[in-house]
């Protein structure tokens, strides 16, 4: 008997990278899926499923599926994925700050001193006496 392929296992790995980057690149953009991932972890239950089926395969009919020693390694691979996602989500998400504190739109900004281009100090009170409105720009990132 010809021995196949076991897509099962390279499915269920291919669709675990798939809910890890998915998140980072598509439903990052909507509360309803950056707040709980539930979308992506459903897609990982579906990658587990592809992985358990692909390893019950090549274990009980190893003459017919290949896949024994992928098959492990790529599940292994696929719950280091699931891991990462659930610890950079739930774990390291927590010790972000809350924006509670945070000034909303329109809201008046507290007085501060900064260095102008020229390195003179400059008030948020001076600028605001002789214009009407300042707008504040925040760049985030290292300069």
């Amino acid at each position: 008997m010809k021995r196949s392929w076991n897509a099962y296992v390279c499915a269920g790995f291919g669709v675990s990278l798939l809910a890890f980057l998915s998140y980072h690149f598509f439903f990052i953009r909507w509360p309803a899926t950056r707040d709980v991932p539930w979308a992506n972890l459903l897609i990982f239950l579906l990658g587990g499923v592809f992985l358990g089926i692909g390893l019950k395969r090549a274990y009980r009919e190893p003459e017919r599926y290949r896949g024994k020693i992928s098959g492990a390694v790529l599940s292994v691979l696929s719950l280091l994925v699931f891991s990462f996602f659930c610890y950079f989500n739930f774990s390291l998400a927590k010790d972000l700050p809350s924006a509670n504190a945070a000034l909303h739109a329109g809201q008046q900004a507290p007085d501060f001193s900064l260095s102008d281009a020229n390195g003179k100090p400059v008030t948020l009170s001076q600028l605001l006496k002789n214009n009407r409105a300042v707008v504040l720009i925040f760049y985030r990132g290292y300069w």
